[in-house]
């Protein structure tokens, strides 16, 4: 269904820009002579060609709309796939406990006493 009615979408754009570059710039249309009030008359294809162009337009608009509504149906998310997820490592087992307030940069920092200052230079990272 939605692939025979992108074939229709795609007849009916076809249509639309033909329909839109047979006119004249300034509502001549297809210039062929004629009666002045028949069909393919300057005035005849002015009006054809206006009235054509509003019902492809109007077409082409629902058209899209309808096409969007059935893409957003058949396309629903059903689940999520998890098989590739990427699980977090297992934080190292170190003897120092972590400060009260739950900071998760503070598990490198010993505590003494207190005060949540490093015991050594060499627990805390240095920037290059």
């Amino acid at each position: 269904m939605f692939t025979f009615l992108l074939v229709v979408q795609a007849i009916i754009a076809a249509a639309l820009v033909t329909v839109i570059l047979m006119q004249q710039s300034e509502g001549g249309g297809l210039g062929v002579g004629g009666s002045p009030s028949g069909l393919m008359s300057a005035r005849g294809a002015a009006n054809f060609l206006t009235r054509a162009t509003t019902i492809l337009a109007t077409m082409f608009v629902s058209l899209s709309v309808v096409l969007a509504v059935i893409a957003s149906v058949q396309h629903a998310p059903s689940s999520i796939d998890t098989s590739l997820a990427k699980t977090a490592p297992a934080a190292p087992a170190n003897n120092a406990a972590p400060l009260a307030g739950g900071d998760p940069l503070a598990g490198a920092a010993q505590s003494v006493g207190n005060s949540a200052t490093p015991a050594t230079n060499e627990s805390v990272p240095l920037a290059n």
